[in-house]
């Protein structure tokens, strides 16, 4: 069953963001086109059918009717919509899908499901009776619905007098369920349901498709199906059964069907069935296809779904053969015998190896274009509830990352382009062409490759950052750590990122709150990257992340400190060198600190930090490497460097979490081609670590 629900979901919010991407770019046309109706219909057909399946009923019973909805202008056409009618279309399918989402949710969160649905499907309901003009055309008079009523109440047979004519020996009688609404549109797509299946068929009445009159006569005697044989009436039942809105249905005997059959003699089957009004013509149906071929076939992709479960375990083998495969070409048993046969085929590993490693990690990177385009939504919904013109241009959508990694950080890509909606872009249109701007705003998110990184920046044109404010608001609430004229504007504007800060005055829906860019900062670090932000009074803002590619392989920098070896991720070094005894100063605590392009950074020894016996301990005997995580930036002092390598990062045993091993600059752990542990350094804790130390 687990297995069941992760596929539901899984399925189910790649159909709603496929939605998602359909709606906005067709409000953007200001239309549908003909492939959206065809390709939303299929979407909601398909949540429901699968959430039919899963006993999901406030998802099915959404879908069902937004299903009925698309059924019906699918059928008569885009153009009977007025614009004030399509503009109220957009609204209702973004409304409906927001209900679709938290109902998945919900799922996911493993909370109950809704109760009441009433308030979605009545907007859903009164929209397509609005469209459909029901209302006006239950007042006219007479039709064929109320002449068959009239027929049946004088009919004392078994069989109504108002059935079509023919042989057919049964007849199936349909009744929905009480308070569906549209029976007529419920109707007809039975009738397409048994056209798919190629049953030869009449059925009463015959005009439920353009007569909105038949509801009421559907209410009260239902819906006829007469299909030719006995076993096609059993396949007519079968289909019928599979139908969400059918309440009950009685396959009943025809009282006609013993009639001569030279009463009919004159209708052949075909004319019969391509000239009766109520009959399922073949020509109808033939165009049906035809008309979906013309539409153009979708070329078919070579994919699967695969777990992420399974592409974890993968990657864990591969690591544990590249691992193996350094074991065994740096076994000190060969290292100075002449094998060169045996030299040959370690290259050859080490190539395919290094190829499987790719590969593997290939599998796990999914491009950020799922989560950029979710972005669109957010901005759009914001313009209308804010009344703002703005555009969302994305660039880079292509750039690939980590599966986990891009899980990681939708959350605060979306809280930064909220940020920029609310905070950033000026409030009128007045304003921007006042301030020599265009009249409609633009925010633009990209993202692109940089070596073992993925840089993403979300920048907008708007009012900028007044660090004069952001100093004094931090000032008021007790945020500064220095006097305010030390400030730089990079770390003026890094308080924005500080616990409780926020540069609303008023709480509103989406601000205000002093929750957010603190995180932002959290989540961002938390899978290694860094965020940044720049800007300019006037001209705008530029938030930027950098992210690695993966957390699963790290290039990093094997270093010693007594019998220990630990690894420094590459990403986080900025150089390192040998200093002179003299150009080590203390500051007023008594910390060492070395001054490194005009600014100075305090070192930590490592050897101090973790209580490690080594015999290098002068300054000018060991090594600095100056490093940068985030906004901290200092100096370590370690033995020696041992050299580059990439490393597989392996977790820490779980007992471990007892003892806070995370919060001691620790990341994880990775095992060297000779079989020895390497700690993995977090830069960023460890320096938190060693401040809390001295």
């Amino acid at each position: 069953m687990d297995n069941m629900l992760e596929m539901y979901l899984y399925e189910t919010n790649t159909l709603l963001e496929q939605l998602d991407e359909l709606l906005i770019e067709a409000e953007k046309n200001e239309d549908f086109t003909t492939n959206d109706v065809n390709e939303i219909f299929r979407i909601m057909h398909t949540i429901k059918g699968s959430s039919a399946m899963m006993e999901f009923s406030p998802l099915m019973e959404i879908a069902h009717h937004i299903e009925d909805l698309f059924f019906y202008i699918r059928e008569n056409g885009l153009d009977a919509m007025s614009e004030s009618h399509k503009n109220d279309l957009f609204n209702l399918m973004f409304q409906s899908t927001d209900a679709l989402r938290g109902e998945v949710e919900k799922l996911e969160n493993d909370e109950p499901l809704s109760t009441n649905i009433d308030s979605v499907i009545t907007d859903i309901n009164s929209f397509l009776e609005k469209i459909s003009g029901k209302n006006a055309s239950a007042k006219e008079t007479g039709g064929a619905a109320s002449d068959a009523k009239s027929s049946s109440a004088q009919s004392g047979s078994l069989s109504p007098d108002f059935l079509p004519e023919g042989t057919y020996p049964q007849y199936i009688k349909i009744m929905f369920e009480e308070g569906c609404g549209m029976e007529n549109l419920r109707a007809f797509m039975v009738i397409t349901a048994l056209q798919e299946m190629d049953i030869p068929f009449l059925f009463y009445p015959a005009d439920v498709e353009s007569n909105s009159d038949t509801i009421d006569f559907i209410q009260e005697h239902g819906f006829y199906v007469c299909p030719e044989s006995r076993e096609l009436t059993e396949v007519a039942v079968n289909v019928i059964k599979e139908i969400n809105s059918v309440s009950t249905f009685e396959v009943l005997d025809h009282a006609a069907a013993s009639a001569p059959a030279e009463n009919t003699a004159e209708k052949p089957k075909e004319q019969v069935n391509a000239s009766h009004p109520s009959a399922v013509s073949a020509p109808a149906s033939g165009s049906a296809s035809s008309a979906a071929s013309s539409s153009g076939t979708p070329a078919k992709q070579s994919l699967i779904s695969v777990s992420l479960s399974k592409l974890d375990s993968l990657m864990a083998i591969v690591g544990e053969i590249v691992i193996t495969e350094s074991m065994v070409t740096s076994s000190p048993e060969i290292q100075n015998l002449k094998l060169d046969s045996f030299l040959k085929s370690t290259r050859q590993l080490r190539k395919l190896t290094d190829d499987l490693q790719d590969i593997a990690m290939s599998l796990r990177m999914v491009p950020v274009s799922g989560t950029f385009q979710k972005m669109n939504r957010i901005v759009r919904d914001m313009k209308k509830k804010l009344n703002k013109d703005v555009r969302l241009t994305i660039e880079g959508e292509n750039t690939e990352v980590d599966k986990s990694i891009v899980d990681s950080i939708s959350d605060p890509i979306m809280h930064i382009v909220r940020n920029s909606m609310d905070h950033g872009i000026e409030p009128t249109t007045e304003e921007r062409i006042a301030a020599g701007k265009p009249a409609q705003a633009e925010i633009v998110l990209s993202a692109m490759h940089t070596g073992s990184e993925v840089i993403i920046s979300v920048r907008d044109d708007g009012r900028g950052m007044d660090t004069v404010k952001i100093l004094e608001k931090a000032e008021r609430n007790g945020l500064l750590t220095k006097p305010a004229s030390e400030y730089s504007q990079k770390e003026i504007l890094s308080l924005l990122m500080v616990p409780g800060f926020s540069t609303n005055e008023e709480v509103t829906e989406f601000s205000g709150r002093g929750v957010g860019m603190d995180v932002v900062k959290k989540n961002v670090e938390s899978v290694g990257g860094v965020i940044s932000i720049t800007s300019e009074l006037g001209k705008g803002s530029c938030t930027t992340l950098k992210i690695p590619l993966t957390l699963a392989i790290v290039d990093g920098m094997e270093i010693s400190v007594g019998n220990s070896i630990f690894t420094i991720p590459i990403a986080n070094i900025r150089q390192s060198f040998k200093a002179e005894k003299e150009s080590i100063i203390l500051d007023a605590s008594g910390n060492e600190i070395i001054k490194c392009m005009d600014e100075f950074y305090p070192i930590v020894r490592i050897h101090d930090l973790y209580n490690i016996e080594t015999d290098i301990t002068n300054i000018e005997d060991g090594i600095l490497i100056w490093v940068e995580a985030s906004d901290k930036s200092y100096c370590l002092f370690v033995d020696e460097l041992l050299g580059e390598q990439q490393v597989v990062v392996k977790p820490l045993p779980a007992y471990l979490n007892n003892f806070n091993i995370k919060d001691s600059g620790i990341s994880g752990c990775t095992i060297l081609g000779d079989g020895n542990i390497s700690i993995i350094l977090d830069v960023l804790n460890l320096y938190l670590v060693s401040e809390n130390q001295y």
